[in-house]
């Protein structure tokens, strides 16, 4: 089950399980639509891979024993281990390559 990552890992904007601009990669690094699209070009800085939107977990346990309240979002915040800089040049190398092909 998806941890749901509470904040970009990048911008450090913060991303609420409802979210509907968190995008995730295959690794669920946590990202907000806005530096996916500007900044990171749809190269995860992290694997190289592409994103797809967060799916957003029910708010209410509908089917007994899943849902937000069974299975809480993580609280433990992400950020880059990479600089701005390596992130520019490494999205730079990738971006080009479409994400099935990388």
């Amino acid at each position: 089950m998806l941890k749901l990552h509470p904040n970009c890992e990048y911008c450090d904007k913060s991303l609420p399980p409802a979210a509907t601009d968190a995008m995730i990669c295959t690794y669920e690094c946590t990202f907000c639509a806005d530096c996916v699209e500007t900044q990171l070009l749809n190269v995860c800085p992290n694997c190289g891979g592409g994103f797809v939107p967060r799916p957003i977990r029910p708010s209410t346990e509908r089917r007994k024993g899943v849902g937000l309240p069974r299975h809480p979002a993580s609280t433990e915040r992400k950020h880059l281990k990479y600089g701005k800089d390596d992130v520019a040049a490494f999205v730079a190398t990738v971006r080009d390559i479409p994400p099935h092909e990388r």
